[in-house]
């Protein structure tokens, strides 16, 4: 009994406000970073993949059930996919709206249909929205080692 009490509080993202300063796994200077929308449209262009580079973008959505995912918003309502190194670090659910700067890797991916329905069900998304899903679809990844929230 203790160990499924263990389970479901630790089956949610971390508690906290996301306030400036705020760090996440590795800890990040903010200073350098680069907008991921320009990123995003270098890796587009054919440019190869960013493997450290720290960039700054609005948080979308965090993954509901434990902050082991995030997205962060691109240019014309496109966004991008976080996932933690390693699964090493969450986020908590405050960081919606928030500015963050990561410092991680950052790549086009193309990203299974269960991979993609997988992510539907954690943002809790209608089964019809879900079972829309029906391609595979390529987009930019970014795999963070740190994250900061600056705004």
């Amino acid at each position: 009994m203790i160990a499924s009490a263990v389970f479901t509080v630790n089956a949610q993202p971390p508690e906290g406000d996301a306030k400036p300063g705020d760090w996440y796994g590795e800890k990040v200077d903010p200073k350098e970073s680069v907008a991921l929308k320009d990123v995003a449209l270098k890796l587009k262009g054919g440019s190869p993949d960013f493997e450290s580079v720290k960039v700054k973008a609005k948080v979308v959505d965090v993954c509901s059930k434990k902050g082991c995912w995030i997205t962060l918003e691109l240019a014309d309502g496109e966004t991008a996919m976080v996932k933690m190194k390693d699964y090493g670090f969450f986020v908590p659910m405050a960081a919606i709206g928030k500015t963050v700067v990561i410092d991680g890797e950052v790549k086009m991916k193309t990203t299974s249909v269960a991979e993609l329905k997988h992510y539907a069900e954690d943002a809790k998304k209608s089964k019809e929205e879900i079972d829309a899903i029906k391609e595979p679809q390529k987009e930019v990844r970014v795999t963070a080692k740190g994250i900061v929230v600056i705004e």
